[in-house]
């Protein structure tokens, strides 16, 4: 079985890495888009395994991208080393975050990860804007690839299968058993030897690291970086409610959710233009309310069943 589950998966993979010999540029553009918050959802989720919401990923997202954009103004080096010192900064700069903050929970810790957006926001605004471009940010002479939207969804892919591989190794190492014993109970977990602080701190810079990288592609793929833009709620909420359509703690409860949502969305864009977050908002609110494990969960139920 696991080995059949194993080629299954393979194939689907191999499905997707062609998808540019033989689909148009409009669905690439979609399915990369979907891809990249795929990838969001799916590295908010890894947090959420070890007990702590977070609603930082708008402003890991935004560092990323202005970390990434920064450099290329100012040294024209290769984009791809741009999009990996995006990811970096926003790992050090979460690390310094986490051990200031990674001692707090519940709901103090998610109060303080939905300010970062806001004050990295304000901080780049109010940056000299010979660095950041202030308010109306900084646009690139051109995008990564010179626009080729084929290597542009290879590189989008290839960041999904980074993130999905860290997901599976949080869920199948001994990492997997550290942080749900600290999600389940943290006084047991400290017993036990966990050192609950120190394996906090380990998940929230990967994850951090995984969003900024996001954050950072983006920004390379369409040229330009603008606070307002790029530190936008959206990148928060949209990833959350993704997850928790697919089904949380899980790889695969994200990834269902960002199809299922991101293809919606897609469609609801075209049919009402300005109205279509509104029905983001009810999604959410159903799925909490008639759907509490996802799609992921009701699919165990059915099965289960039979």
């Amino acid at each position: 079985m696991k080995i059949w589950k194993a080629f299954v998966i393979a194939a689907l993979f191999l499905a997707a890495a062609s998808l540019p010999f033989y689909t148009g540029t409009y669905l690439l553009h979609t399915i990369y888009i979907i891809m990249m918050y795929m990838s969001l959802a799916i590295s908010w989720d890894m947090l959420l395994r070890a007990g702590q919401l977070s609603f930082g990923i708008a402003g890991l997202f935004g560092i990323g991208g202005y970390a990434a954009t920064m450099l290329q103004v100012f040294t024209n080096i290769n984009p791809l080393i741009c999009i990996l010192f995006g990811a970096i900064m926003a790992g050090l700069i979460s690390l310094l975050i986490g051990l200031a903050t990674l001692r707090l929970r519940g709901i103090y810790f998610a109060i303080i990860t939905l300010a970062m957006a806001e004050i990295f926001r304000v901080i780049i605004r109010n940056l000299p804007d010979t660095w950041t471009g202030g308010a109306m940010g900084i646009v690139l002479n051109n995008a990564i690839f010179n626009g080729d939207v084929k290597q542009t969804y290879w590189l989008v892919f290839g960041i999904l299968l980074i993130t999905i591989v860290l997901s599976e190794v949080f869920n199948k190492s001994r990492i997997h058993f550290a942080i749900t014993s600290i999600r389940n109970d943290e006084i047991v977990a400290m017993s036990s030897g966990i050192d609950i602080f120190k394996w906090l701190v380990v998940i929230f810079v990967i994850t951090s690291t995984l969003q900024g990288l996001v954050g950072a592609a983006y920004t390379e793929i369409y040229g330009s970086v603008n606070p307002d833009a790029n530190f936008s709620v959206h990148y928060s909420l949209l990833p959350l409610a993704m997850a928790l359509l697919g089904g949380i703690r899980s790889t695969w409860g994200p990834v269902i959710g960002a199809i299922v949502l991101g293809l919606a969305g897609e469609y609801l864009k075209l049919l009402m233009p300005y109205g279509y977050l509104i029905i983001y908002g009810l999604i959410i609110i159903l799925v909490i309310l008639f759907l509490p494990d996802g799609i992921m969960g009701l699919i165990k139920k059915l099965t289960q069943k039979k």
